[in-house]
């Protein structure tokens, strides 16, 4: 398990900023529980447990600046 910052990605960034709005409404429209608070833990609990740990013990590079 990492520890402290995370490693920053432009790549990963832009990605993010740019795959939005309209392929989460269809994909929300297919599946009626996409989004849905919770569903990580039904959908792979072990998975779900990872990230909640991971998010509390690391930070990003911006944080540095809030």
């Amino acid at each position: 398990m990492k520890f402290g910052m995370r490693t920053p990605s432009i790549k990963r960034s832009i990605k993010a900023r740019t795959t939005g709005r309209v392929k989460r409404a269809i994909k929300s429209s297919v599946n009626p529980l996409y989004g849905k608070k919770g569903m990580g833990w039904i959908r792979d609990p072990k998975r779900a447990a990872y990230n909640k740990v991971y998010k509390k013990t690391t930070f990003s590079f911006w944080d540095l600046f809030k």
